[in-house]
C-alpha cells in the first residue's frame, strides 16, 4: 500500500444495507470531482464489496459505522473500509476480482481494509486533475453582485435525479 496521499475524500455510514447506496453515489460523485469516470465501474464494484462484507457481519439490532475512504496515492486509487467490529478486527480482507487487498487491525477499534485499482494509462496520482474550489465567502459579500450564470460541468441532472430517487426509498 503506498502512502503518499496526494488526495482523500471520505463518507462515515451506518453499516445497514442502505449504507450501499450511499457508498454507490459516493463513489461516483468522488470520481467525477477527480476526474477518473473511467474508474467508475471497478471502485464502485470493489467499494460494495468491501462494504458488504462489513454489513454482513454486523447485527442490525446494534450496527456500527463504516467509513469508506477514496485515497489517490502512487499509481493507484486505493480503497478504505474502516469499521469498529471489535469482534472481528483480525479477520482477513474480502476477495476483490484479483485486487491487491489487506486488513489491519486498528488499535482496539475494529480493522481497516483496503483495495488498490491502478490509475488509467500509467496515470499517477499527482497527475490527476483535482477539483478547483473558489475561496469560499459569506453570503453577505456577494450580496451586491448580480448571480452568477450557471458554469459548465455542473453537476449532472440524472445523478441529481436518482440521488433523490434513492433518498425517497422506503427500505432504509
Amino acid at each position: 500500500m503506498n502512502s503518499q496521499t496526494t488526495q482523500v475524500d471520505d463518507l462515515r455510514l451506518v453499516a445497514l444495507p442502505s449504507a450501499l447506496n450511499c457508498s454507490d453515489l459516493f463513489v461516483r460523485f468522488s470520481l467525477t470531482e477527480w476526474s477518473l469516470p473511467a474508474m467508475r465501474e471497478d471502485v464502485t464494484k470493489a467499494a460494495r464489496r468491501l462494504v458488504q462484507a462489513v454489513i454482513d457481519t454486523t447485527d442490525p439490532r446494534a450496527p456500527g459505522f463504516v467509513t469508506l475512504r477514496l485515497r489517490l496515492a502512487g499509481d493507484c486509487l486505493v480503497i478504505e473500509v474502516e469499521d469498529d467490529q471489535l469482534s472481528r478486527m483480525h479477520d482477513r480482507a474480502p476477495a476483490v476480482d484479483g485486487r491487491q487487498t489487506g486488513a489491519v487491525p486498528i488499535d482496539g477499534r475494529g480493522k481497516l481494509v483496503w483495495c488498490e485499482i491502478p490509475l488509467p494509462g500509467g496515470m499517477s496520482a499527482s497527475g490527476v486533475r483535482l477539483p478547483r474550489r473558489d475561496e469560499r465567502r459569506s453570503p453577505l459579500a456577494g450580496a451586491d453582485l448580480p448571480p452568477e450564470p450557471p458554469q459548465p460541468g455542473g453537476p449532472d441532472p440524472a445523478l441529481v435525479d436518482r440521488v433523490l430517487v434513492g433518498l425517497k426509498r422506503n427500505d432504509w
